[in-house]
């Protein structure tokens, strides 16, 4: 067995410094604690955390966690859009022994609800916006002990409240390699979603391999417009940037008057975004009414890019090419990046090169074990330090996406160059990715089998005009009801899930197409050339 490529900067190192004295994810190094610098800084109303006061109030949050009972092995779900308090809620918990659970602000209480349970999660840590979703999913899961507040509500501790708390600091013993930082959910190649082990070694050897790639510094101002939640928001717009002492200006979502002002009035230097503000950058009327001339690069992932709309989005703003990278929330995320200092000679559409101490394999397709060289699409695997320790409580899901030789099989289709540029050009996980976010076909049609006019259904991604990858159902209506519409069941879904869940498209057809185990044939319901109705 042959591996395509090993990365040539030698392996990552056996030990990696990230963070002060204590987690290995506190947020700066310890050069760092003490600087009066701007660490975060809310892109709508301008208030300001210092790396001083970041430090200083994660300890004081982690003390009061630990006094509320917050303990080594718990498992706390920050539940919350970006914020400037995010970043301390998440390094306080896990100062304090805890594994963090991120959680999508707009879940419906059910989607909430399964995860808390999932995950056996102890504590909540939300909004107050968001409390109804919060109290309603803690009353569907059973076990939550306390819902606490970023911000104040009555009836709530709050973490403001928790600044004063003069408890001592826990002093958690963490084993970096076996204990879990981040527990965020991901549907892997297919299924439902599930709970990624994250141990603070993976993330923290991660961070220090995308480091030399995609620097970020005093000085650099990076704009937090995608969510922290996601793996992609927490690895490169909230602990790399910090732990590398730039300043992070967030913002809760994605408006894009608002975010091109941020961009202008915050002199923002790097944007790390996904394939939809790609788009809005290179097209949208309102791109020209706003200064953006601090801007040094853009950076797309979380969804293929198409090549031309990179190259008209660095034409519009002036920049060098649009680089992009590659992962996965199962490696950390990340494996390949295309450095910025390399971004004008990186051959358009590539999703990067291997990152240090981390393997790649392109097996074919028909033959597993067949290894392809140079211009030969297979399925991309991938062997490094940075891979999940597996997925919570279920041996067999990770048995299969991870294999006896610890390589992981990413369900996505690529190949090399004879440079070792990646490019993604397909997939074999039936996976979909909405802007960016998971979405799990199985997990939508076992939604849609409980609508009492529907015999049977399956679930695919198909393209708009856009590029964007939306969800699409092909409908078996019961005899019983022959007048089920496309609208009633986009709205039933629309009823129960996430707003990226939606079902965006309705075929209704005769039957599912499935193999004799089964499986639903999903290639055939991509050939199927029936209108929407």
């Amino acid at each position: 067995m042959d591996p395509v490529g090993v990365a040539g900067s030698g392996t990552a190192p056996r030990r990696v410094v990230v963070g002060c004295q204590g987690s290995a994810l506190a947020p700066s190094s310890a050069l760092r604690c003490t600087a009066p610098t701007p660490a975060l800084i809310d892109g709508t109303d301008g208030t300001t955390l210092t790396y001083e006061q970041l430090d200083r109030f994660h300890r004081r949050v982690a003390a009061g966690l630990a006094e509320a009972g917050v303990r080594k092995g718990d498992v706390l779900a920050l539940h919350s859009p970006n914020t400037v308090a995010f970043p301390t809620a998440f390094y306080a918990a896990t100062r304090a022994g805890a594994s963090v659970t991120t959680v999508h602000p707009l879940a419906t209480a059910e989607e909430f609800g399964k995860q808390l349970k999932d995950c056996a999660a102890r504590w909540i840590v939300t909004v107050s916006p968001l409390l109804d979703t919060a109290r309603r999913a803690a009353g569907l899961a059973g076990g939550i002990e306390e819902i606490l507040v970023c911000d104040s509500a009555p009836g709530h501790r709050s973490l403001i409240d928790m600044l004063v708390s003069t408890a001592p600091e826990p002093e958690a013993a963490i084993d970096p390699a076996e204990d879990v930082a981040a527990l965020p959910y991901s549907s892997g190649t297919t299924g439902v979603p599930k709970g990624v082990m994250l141990t603070h070694r993976q993330i923290a050897t991660n961070l220090a391999q995308l480091q030399p790639l995609i620097t970020a510094g005093p000085g650099d101002r990076i704009l937090a417009v995608l969510p922290f939640f996601h793996i992609y928001g927490l690895t490169a717009l909230m602990n790399a940037p910090l732990r590398q002492g730039a300043t992070v200006v967030v913002l809760p979502r994605f408006d894009l008057e608002t975010f091109l002002a941020a961009i202008q009035n915050h002199r923002i230097t790097g944007l790390y975004v996904a394939p939809p503000i790609v788009l809005a950058l290179a097209k949208h009327p309102l791109v020209a009414r706003y200064d953006l001339s601090s801007l040094k690069y853009v950076v797309s992932a979380a969804a293929p890019l198409d090549a031309g709309l990179a190259a008209a989005c660095s034409r519009r703003l002036g920049l060098p090419p649009v680089g992009q990278a590659y992962g996965m929330t199962e490696l950390s995320p990340g494996t390949h990046v295309v450095p910025l200092d390399a971004m004008n000679d990186a051959p358009p559409g590539t999703v990067g090169k291997l990152i240090a101490g981390t393997e790649m394999r392109i097996v074919s397709l028909d033959d597993p074990g067949e290894d392809l060289g140079p211009g030969e699409p297979g399925e991309i695997l991938i062997r490094g330090p940075q891979i999940m320790k597996g997925y919570l409580g279920r041996p067999d899901a990770t048995a299969a996406m991870i294999d006896e030789e610890g390589w992981l099989h990413t369900g996505d289709v690529g190949h090399v160059d004879e440079e070792g540029w990646l490019f993604v050009v397909d997939r074999v996980k039936e996976l979909i990715k909405y802007k960016g976010f998971q979405v799990a076909p199985a997990e939508l049609e076992a939604l849609l089998l409980t609508h009492p006019g529907i015999a049977d259904a399956a679930v695919i991604g198909v393209y708009d005009d856009d590029g964007n990858e939306a969800p699409h159902a092909h409908v078996v209506r019961r005899p019983s009801a022959p007048e089920l519409s496309a609208d009633e069941i986009m709205t039933y879904v629309a009823e129960r899930v996430a707003p990226y869940k939606r079902i965006r498209h309705v075929t209704f057809i005769d039957g599912v197409p499935r193999a004799a185990s089964g499986k639903i044939l999903r290639r055939e319901l991509r050939a199927v050339r029936e209108e929407p109705s």
